[in-house]
């Protein structure tokens, strides 16, 4: 498995990446599923930038999220889905920790989110309320809060 292109996320108004992956929400009011021949068609016209149509994407889209007054919010889907409410959708459906790497990469990894960094916040996250966080530093391979 190739290395996977990160999420994007907004915290504090700055955008940085994240190496988690928060699902999509299950109903459709929000997220629409866009057709693989549109999706082509959108990228050969230099719509869509991103490379969500390779292996180091093998989920097709890119998700920008944002914490914003202790809530998390999908703001943007770019790939084989799109976000057609056109307004950031508060994400409460997601329960789970959130993986933001810090400072430079120590080590890559050609597999997944597995390459390490000097650091990593670490968001913990329920029902789309930011419950706490930490931040942890590595040493040699393991990481010290």
């Amino acid at each position: 498995m190739t290395a996977q292109i990160h999420e994007k996320i907004i915290i504090n108004g700055k955008q940085t990446t994240m190496i988690s992956c928060p699902p999509l929400p299950q109903d459709n009011t929000f997220i629409e599923a866009v057709p693989r021949d549109e999706l082509s068609e959108k990228i050969l016209a230099g719509e869509i930038r991103e490379p969500v149509l390779s292996t180091a994407c093998w989920r097709c889209y890119i998700g920008t999220w944002e914490i914003r007054d202790g809530r998390f919010y999908l703001v943007d889907i770019v790939g084989c889905y799109k976000n057609i409410s056109g307004n950031a959708v508060f994400a409460d459906w997601f329960t789970g920790t959130l993986c933001i790497p810090q400072g430079r990469m120590t080590s890559y990894v050609h597999m997944g989110f597995e390459s390490q960094y000097e650091k990593e916040l670490l968001i913990e996250i329920e029902k789309g309320v930011v419950k706490g966080e930490r931040i942890f530093e590595r040493m040699g391979d393991t990481l010290h809060s």
